[in-house]
C-alpha cells in the first residue's frame, strides 16, 4: 500500500515538474511573442532607412542571443548584394546604420560572368534560393566557400561557430536583403547552435523587416520622386525666362536659411520659434512652389526688358517709321531745292541755304527725338510729368504711311512709353501680381497630406504685406504667420540683388538694405526678420556666394556699419 502511495506522489511530483516546465515554456514564448510584436509595431513607425536597418539587427540579435550579426540590401540593379549593417560584441564592432562608420567591403555578386548563381557564398545562396540556412559550425561544412570567414577570424583571433542566415522576403515575395547572424551563446557565453525556435522567431521578424524595409524605402522614393517633381516644375517656370533662372532656387535657400537660423537663435524674439522636421519641410516646398502660378504667365510679360516689348520689341518698329518720315522730309527737301535751283529768282542761293538749315534742322529734331525714346524704353525707377510731356509732344509728330497721315505714335506706344516705373503697364503688372492667385488655385487642387497641408498658405501670401495693402488677399500682421514673411523677405531681397534681370543691373548691397529698409518703416515685411537676416551673418554668406563683386559695398543697418569686402565675420563698428 506505500510503495502504491510513493508511486502516485512520484507521478504527482513529476506531473508538477511538467506543468511548471510547461507554464515556463509558455511563459518564455508568451514573452518572445510579446517581444515580437513590439519589434514589429517598431519597425512598421520607423521611418529612417539607416535606423531601420540597425534596429533589425539589433533585435535580431537580442532575440536570440548572438554575438555577431551582418545584414545585406539587394543592390538596386539587383546584381549584388551589399553589406549594410556589421555588428559583433565580443570585437566591440559597429559598422554602417547611424554608426556613419564606412563598410569597406564590396557587394556580393549573385552571378558568375557566364550567369550562373554565386552559391558557394552562403548569404548569396539564401538570396538566390530564398531558403534559410542553419549551420552549426561553419569550419565543418561542406558545400560552401567561408574562406572570406576564416580569413575575418584569423586577422581578429575571433571564431565564427554557428551561423544562422536568413532571407528578407516583402509582401510580394521579393527578396530585398539577407540577415547572417553568428553566434548564438548560452547564459555562460559559450557558443551553442541557432535553435530551431531562433530559427522561427528570426524568419518571423525578418518577415516584418523586409515588409518595413519597402515601406521606408517607398516613402523614401516617393519623397525623392515629389521633390524631384517640385523642382522640375520650378526650373520649368524659371527656363521660361532666361532672365530668372536661378529665381527660385535662390528664394528657397534664402528661406530655409533664415528658417533655420530662427530655429537655432538664442534671441528673446525666437526663443519660442522652432520648426519640426516636417514643418520645415512643409516650409522648404512652399518656397520652391511660390512662383508656380508664372508657368501660365506669358514669356513676353515675364521677360518684358523694355516698354515697347511684346513678342519683339517695337522700338525697331518706331525707328523704323522715325526713318521714313526723315526719308519723306530728304524727299521733300531734294524737290525744293531742285525747283529753287532750277528757278530764275534772284536771291536763290539765300533761299537754298535757309531750306537746308530747315532740313538739317528738322532731321537734327527726329534724331533727339528718336534717341530720347529710346532712352524712355528702357525703364526705370521713377518718370515725370515732363518727361511724359514731351512723349505726348513727339507722339502727335504726322507720317504718311500708305498715304494715310497719322501720328507717329499709335496710342499703345504712348500708352507703353509712358509707365512711371519699370516697364509693366497697369494690366501686364496685374497679370504679373495675378500668378499669386494662380499659385494658390493651383496648389488648392493638390491632395497634400496632412504634414504639408500649409504648402498652399504659405506659398501664396509671399506677396502680402504686414499693413493689409499686399495681394492677393489684402492679409495683415494679424493673419500672416512668419513663414510666410519668411518667404517675403526672402523673395523681396532676391529680386532687388538679382544682377540678371532684363530691365535692370543687381543693385548693391547697400541699396538693397534702404529699400529693404524703407519697406520695414511703411510696415510692409517683417523688421525682425530683415535685422535677422542683416545681423546674423546670413546676408555675408549669401552675397559671397550669390552676388557680382560690384555689389558687395559696405552698408550701413541700424546704426552699424557692414562691410563684407575683407571677408570678415563680424560688421565694422
Amino acid at each position: 500500500m506505500s510503495d502504491d502511495i510513493e508511486t502516485l506522489q512520484s507521478r504527482l511530483q513529476a506531473q508538477e515538474t511538467e506543468i511548471a516546465e510547461l507554464k515556463a515554456l509558455f511563459a518564455h514564448r508568451c514573452h518572445l511573442t510579446k517581444n515580437l510584436l513590439k519589434i514589429g509595431a517598431a519597425l512598421s513607425a520607423e521611418k529612417c532607412i539607416d535606423a531601420l536597418l540597425e534596429m533589425i539587427v539589433v533585435e535580431a540579435m537580442s532575440l536570440t542571443n548572438a554575438d555577431g550579426a551582418t545584414l545585406y540590401i539587394k543592390t538596386p540593379d539587383d546584381s549584388a548584394i551589399a553589406f549594410k549593417i556589421l555588428r559583433n560584441h565580443s570585437l566591440d564592432l559597429q559598422m554602417g546604420g547611424t554608426s556613419k562608420k564606412e563598410i569597406k567591403f564590396p557587394p556580393l555578386k549573385l552571378y558568375k560572368p557566364d550567369g550562373a548563381g554565386n552559391e558557394h557564398l552562403v548569404s548569396v545562396y539564401v538570396a538566390l534560393t530564398g531558403r534559410t540556412l542553419n549551420i552549426n559550425d561553419v569550419y565543418e561544412v561542406d558545400g560552401f566557400d567561408f574562406r572570406g570567414t576564416k580569413a575575418f577570424d584569423k586577422n581578429t583571433g575571433y571564431r565564427s561557430k554557428s551561423m544562422l542566415v536568413t532571407p528578407l522576403k516583402n509582401h510580394e515575395n521579393e527578396m530585398i536583403g539577407v540577415l547572417q547572424l553568428i553566434n548564438s551563446l548560452d547564459d555562460k557565453g559559450g557558443i551553442i547552435p541557432f535553435s530551431l525556435e531562433h530559427q522561427d522567431l528570426i524568419e518571423s521578424l525578418a518577415s516584418q523587416a523586409a515588409v518595413s524595409i519597402t515601406n521606408a524605402s517607398l516613402i523614401k522614393e516617393l519623397k525623392e520622386l515629389m521633390d524631384g517633381f517640385i523642382k522640375s516644375i520650378a526650373s520649368a517656370i524659371d527656363e521660361k525666362s532666361h532672365y530668372t533662372g536661378g529665381h527660385i532656387r535662390r528664394v528657397a535657400e534664402i528661406s530655409m536659411d533664415i528658417a533655420r537660423g530662427l530655429c537655432n537663435s538664442n534671441e528673446e524674439r525666437w526663443r519660442e520659434f522652432t520648426l519640426t522636421q516636417d514643418e520645415t519641410n512643409e516650409l522648404r516646398i512652399a518656397a520652391w512652389m511660390h512662383d508656380i502660378g508664372k508657368i501660365s504667365t506669358p514669356e513676353y510679360i515675364v521677360d518684358k526688358a523694355t516698354k515697347l516689348e511684346t513678342i519683339y520689341d517695337r522700338i525697331n518698329y518706331v525707328e523704323a517709321k522715325f526713318e521714313i518720315l526723315k526719308r519723306d522730309i530728304e524727299i521733300s527737301y531734294l524737290r525744293k531745292h531742285a525747283e529753287i535751283y532750277s528757278s530764275d529768282i534772284k536771291d536763290k542761293d539765300l533761299q537754298i541755304k535757309s531750306l537746308k538749315e530747315a532740313f538739317e534742322e528738322q532731321i537734327q529734331k527726329l534724331t533727339s527725338d528718336l534717341d530720347f525714346l529710346k532712352h524712355m524704353n528702357i525703364g526705370g525707377e521713377f518718370m515725370s510729368d515732363a518727361l511724359i510731356e514731351r512723349i505726348k509732344g513727339i507722339a502727335s509728330t504726322k507720317i504718311i504711311i500708305n498715304g494715310v497721315e497719322q501720328n507717329i505714335l499709335t496710342d499703345n506706344e504712348f500708352y507703353n512709353l509712358s509707365i512711371r516705373k519699370g516697364t509693366l503697364t497697369v494690366e501686364e503688372r496685374n497679370v504679373i501680381q495675378n500668378h499669386v492667385v494662380l499659385t494658390g488655385n493651383m496648389l488648392a487642387r493638390l491632395p497634400w497630406p496632412k504634414k504639408l497641408k500649409k504648402v498652399c498658405e504659405y506659398a501664396s501670401e509671399h506677396h502680402e504685406k504686414l499693413d493689409g495693402t499686399g495681394y492677393p488677399n489684402g492679409l495683415d500682421s494679424e493673419l500672416l504667420p512668419i513663414q510666410s514673411r519668411i518667404i517675403a523677405v526672402a523673395d523681396v531681397f532676391e529680386a532687388l540683388s538679382a544682377g540678371d534681370r532684363p530691365y535692370k543691373h543687381g543693385k548693391k548691397l547697400s541699396e538693397c538694405v534702404k529699400i529693404l529698409s524703407m519697406m520695414v518703416k511703411s510696415n510692409h515685411i517683417d523688421e525682425d526678420i530683415v535685422d535677422f537676416f542683416i545681423s546674423s551673418g546670413l546676408l555675408q554668406r549669401y552675397a559671397e556666394r550669390e552676388l557680382n563683386n560690384y555689389q558687395i559695398d559696405p552698408f550701413t543697418y541700424n546704426g552699424v556699419v557692414y562691410d563684407f569686402r575683407d571677408n570678415t565675420d563680424s560688421p565694422t563698428k
